[in-house]
Order: C-alpha cells, then sequence, then structure tokens
C-alpha cells in the first residue's frame, strides 16, 4: 500500500472514531465529586468512546439550570426539594433514590477550639451551608432538633466549599455530610452529632429530558444504583436508602 494511500485511510478512520466518541453530561451535587468521579472513570473504562463530564455544585442551583434548559444527560441531588425544582420544570420525571447522608462535625485535626458537641459551636468561628441548598437545610434540622441556637461565621453555597473553610483554617469548625469527612480524610477531625442519623438527607437521580441519548443515560442510572455502585457510594461515607 502506498503512503499517500495509508495516510489517507488513516484520517477516514480518525474521522470515524471522532464521530463515534460520546459525552455523558452529568450535574451533580458537589458531596458526590469524589465517588462520581471514580465511577465515571469506571463508565468510560466500560464504554468505548465516551467521554463523561461532570458539573458539580449545589443542588439547587443544578436543579435550577437544568429546569431552565442547560445542557445535560443526568442530574444527581443531595435531596427530594432540590430534585422537586426540576420536576416542576418538566425536565425530569420518575428520580430514584440511591444514597443517604448524615451530618457531622467537622473541625481542623488539632480542633484548636476544642469542639466536641453542637452546644460548644455557639460563640465559636464555625461555617455551614446556606439555607437554600440540600446541606444547609439538614443543617437546620439538625440544630432544630437539638435546640441549640448557634450563629454560623458564613454561609456558604455548597458543602465542599463548607469544608474547605474548616480545612484551610479559616474555620474553627464546620457541618458537612460524613462521606465530604471522609473524602477529607487526615485533614479534618470528625465528631458525630447525637440524632443527626434522624435527620437524613436523601439523594436522587433522574435523566433529564434535554439528554440526547436516552440509552446512555439510563446506563449511568444503573451504574450508580447497581450493587457495584452501592459498594462504591458505602466506600466513601454514604448510606443506602
Amino acid at each position: 500500500m502506498t503512503l499517500p494511500l495509508l495516510l489517507a485511510l488513516t484520517a477516514c478512520n480518525d474521522t470515524g472514531n471522532s464521530d463515534d466518541d460520546q459525552t455523558l453530561t452529568v450535574l451533580a451535587a458537589s458531596s458526590l465529586t469524589d465517588v462520581f468521579t471514580t465511577l465515571g472513570d469506571q463508565f468510560e473504562a466500560d464504554h468505548d468512546g465516551v467521554d463523561v463530564e461532570f458539573s458539580f455544585g449545589s443542588s439547587t442551583d443544578l436543579a435550577e439550570q437544568a429546569a431552565d434548559g442547560a445542557p445535560g444527560d443526568v442530574l444527581a441531588t443531595a435531596d427530594q426539594t432540590a430534585m422537586t425544582v426540576a420536576e416542576d420544570a418538566g425536565v425530569v420525571a420518575d428520580p430514584t433514590s440511591f444514597a443517604t447522608n448524615v451530618l457531622v462535625i467537622v473541625t481542623p485535626p488539632d480542633n484548636p477550639a476544642g469542639i466536641t458537641n453542637l452546644e460548644d459551636l455557639v460563640g465559636d468561628t464555625w461555617v455551614r451551608c446556606a439555607d437554600d441548598v440540600p446541606c444547609g437545610r439538614v443543617a437546620l434540622a439538625v440544630l432544630e432538633a437539638a435546640g441549640v441556637d448557634a450563629e454560623p461565621a458564613s454561609l456558604e453555597e455548597d458543602v465542599r466549599s463548607t469544608l474547605d473553610k474548616v480545612t484551610s483554617g479559616e474555620a474553627d469548625a464546620g457541618l458537612v455530610y460524613a462521606s465530604d469527612a471522609v473524602a477529607a480524610g487526615d485533614a479534618v477531625q470528625v465528631i458525630p452529632i447525637a440524632g443527626a442519623e434522624d435527620q437524613l438527607t436523601t439523594y436522587f437521580v433522574a435523566a433529564l429530558d434535554q439528554s440526547e441519548d436516552s440509552e446512555l443515560t439510563q446506563e449511568w442510572i444503573d451504574l450508580v444504583t447497581s450493587p457495584e455502585g452501592q459498594a462504591a457510594l458505602t466506600e466513601a461515607g454514604f448510606t443506602l436508602p
């Protein structure tokens, strides 16, 4: 075969492969960053030519973006309230619960303020999520159930921003999900909250109406809800619904 012909065939093959490439776009709560990234690598390995792209952030913000028609295939939220925003807009149907999470207190490793419980937050520099996002809603519920009236130094846009304030040393403590504490590892000290298990938040996943590949989208949802996906979530610090 002549070199010009070989190059021409190679170019044709490269174009064909490019045409076959697909992108699966997943809008997901920031607390899912680590476990979904791991599952994304697995999904790509199992689906030749598929690239999984993530947009992690506040569940409420992502649901509102999806409701406004933002491109995407999958929406995964950290509570039902956020998912309802997308449901009411008609861009998702039949969301599936796939994980739960519990709130914990995290401090820097040396716990400089000596935090041992929610009551110790009163008068200290601590942070939590804003009221209108899932981690803020569950924080309010946990504080109310405990009868603790402690004013945070700041309200963060999502749980990872809250965690960052603690790991950077800007706050003495923060209220985050157990899974985020697992992700932080030795960068934080974890203090369980008595009764927090009564205020679990439940995660939901659904296909977006604007998805251009419903079959591939369903395969992602199937992975997340499969025994393998559930095992990955458990290892990451989530609990199961």
